[in-house]
């Protein structure tokens, strides 16, 4: 049975919103809700460009709804981590009074059966508002807007910024040949595979050959020295996201590894200060004690399993222009 591992990748990022979405966004935090007039049509929420022609839109800006017209839903029978509710719900259009297009947002109906296409539906607020669009929690049926706890009241400044985190969650299949080159690192060994047919060497636990496309299995493993040159380097000065540990300046190096043409890509540096590394630098491996788990020693996980990083090991640096060309 094939093994998966999943990964997440997270990441924030600001943005500053224009004049027209800064006004909605603090509009929002009011408790009103803006239209840009487009023409004879009111377009919710509002955009800087006629989305027909692409001409700029002036800022005339008009209150429309709360309190709004389904006009087609889907329903969510199981939410995810990332929607809007915790419990089913539905994700509706919905044309506000006084607008000419639907805004899109969720409803809390309870079922689909208490849902049909003109129902009238009103806003539930959040009790604290920053000028984002779930300000609106989501809205409920009937003609009467609510307020999610206590109401804090408007922003107690303009809104121009917006924080924002993304996340990716994504799985990925792990070759057999991935979970033996781990295994191996769990006592000291770095592991291979050479291809048969044209000699290729293949670090990581890639599990095939890219010019042969042939299989790689276990007689085909070998083993790797645990010393090499760097033949590549950056220096990252760390900023700080959700995640990162780093504070200092810290290095990855491009590993050759001795007797082979085997790379190590983006390896952690060890005992040597970021600003001390460089290319010819000749490095040995260190790997987690043996039975420590590798989340607790720092080891880097993944096809790399125990292996901490490298460190000097003391020889001449190796003195060749070429390495620079050895990245892969």
């Amino acid at each position: 049975m094939t093994r998966f591992v999943e990964s997440t990748i997270t990441f924030p990022y600001r943005r500053s919103l224009g004049r027209m979405l800064a006004a909605f966004m603090g509009a929002l935090t009011e408790k009103r809700i803006l239209g840009v007039r487009d023409g004879q049509r009111v377009l919710v929420p509002p955009m800087e460009w006629d989305p027909a022609t692409g001409d700029p839109l002036p800022l005339d800006l008009v209150e429309v709804g709360p309190v709004g017209t389904v006009q087609s839903f889907t329903w969510v029978p199981k939410p995810s981590v990332q929607h809007p509710l915790d419990r089913p719900f539905a994700f509706a259009f919905i044309v506000l009074d006084g607008a000419s297009t639907p805004l899109l947002h969720a409803v809390d109906a309870g079922s689909p059966s208490k849902l049909k296409v003109g129902a009238r539906v009103a806003p539930r607020w959040r009790g604290k508002r920053v000028g984002r669009i779930d300000d609106i929690v989501c809205f409920v049926p009937g003609e009467s807007p609510e307020v999610d706890g206590k109401d804090e009241g408007p922003a107690s400044e303009p809104v121009t910024m917006m924080d924002y985190k993304a996340s990716t969650t994504y799985r990925n299949p792990v070759p057999a040949a991935a979970d033996r080159a781990i295994a191996a690192t769990r006592t000291g060994r770095l592991v291979a595979q050479k291809c048969p047919k044209c000699g290729s060497v293949y670090g990581g636990g890639r599990g095939y050959c890219v010019l042969d496309a042939l299989e790689l299995g276990p007689e085909h493993e070998i083993d790797l020295a645990k010393t090499g040159t760097i033949t590549n380097f950056v220096v990252i000065t760390p900023v700080q996201y959700p995640g990162q540990t780093e504070t200092e300046p810290f290095a990855r190096v491009f590993v050759l590894v001795d007797d082979s043409h085997v790379v190590f890509g983006y390896q952690p540096l060890l005992e040597m200060p970021a600003a001390e590394v460089r290319v010819g630098l000749r490095v040995r491996a260190v790997f987690a004690p043996a039975g420590d788990d590798t989340e607790e020693t720092g080891a880097m996980g993944g096809h790399f399993g125990s292996l901490l990083g490298w460190a000097p090991n003391g020889e001449p640096d190796v003195q060749d222009p070429d390495l620079v060309n050895r990245i892969f």
